[in-house]
């Protein structure tokens, strides 16, 4: 039989959780709670007393510190880290992005922030959510699961890029494994996407052989 909470465990159940990030409907399994309203309403004295913020409508976080690649891929599910964020992080590309990007069934950016903590720009997170065919999003071929999140390794983000974009200028192609880069390809069955990749490695095998 199933522990009912008393009032005062509600939000410790929330607080110890590993995740940072709450939908009403994580909420509601953890609180065994099959009433939504009763949930939503909880939740919202929370928020009103600041025991927890709100950074996007329907979803929930124990305080401002919350992992934003988690609220990122929570937003629209299924989704996960790619593109820009993960091609700047691993060195394939020089330039930083603020954005975070997400690949995921929808074209979208949006701005992210709970108002009561929002004091400067920066306190704003921008997240584009760019689209992918339902058969690529669902392929979990070179995404790792992080705690709470979904994010691509450098060779698929690298892919996720070309797929979407039409002509890209890359920065550092050797901090690519093409062996992994080969291996992915196919998931997008893609005669464009090939072309183009092949181009890419002859791009890099030339600089190799010129330095």
């Amino acid at each position: 039989m199933d522990k009912i909470l008393t009032k005062g465990e509600y939000l410790e159940v929330l607080l110890r959780s590993t995740k940072t990030i709450f939908s009403t409907k994580d909420v509601a399994l953890l609180w065994n709670e099959n009433d939504n309203k009763i949930v939503t309403d909880r939740l919202k004295k929370y928020v009103k007393a600041e025991k927890l913020v709100r950074p996007y409508r329907g979803l929930y976080a124990k305080d401002k510190n919350y992992d934003r690649f988690e609220l990122a891929t929570r937003i629209y599910t299924p989704s996960y880290i790619s593109f820009e964020t993960v091609l700047t992080r691993e060195g394939v590309n020089f330039q930083y992005y603020g954005n975070i990007f997400v690949a995921s069934y929808v074209n979208r950016e949006i701005s992210i922030g709970e108002p009561a903590f929002i004091k400067t720009l920066a306190d704003k997170q921008k997240i584009t959510f760019v689209r992918m065919k339902d058969y690529v999003l669902s392929n979990t071929v070179g995404i790792e699961h992080k705690d709470g999140y979904a994010i691509a390794t450098r060779e698929r983000a690298f892919l996720d890029r070309v797929y979407v974009s039409k002509d890209y200028h890359f920065d550092n192609l050797s901090n690519l494994n093409w062996d992994k880069v080969f291996e992915i390809l196919p998931i997008y069955h893609n005669k464009r996407l090939e072309k183009k990749i092949k181009e890419y490695f002859k791009s890099y095998q030339d600089t190799q052989i010129n330095k």
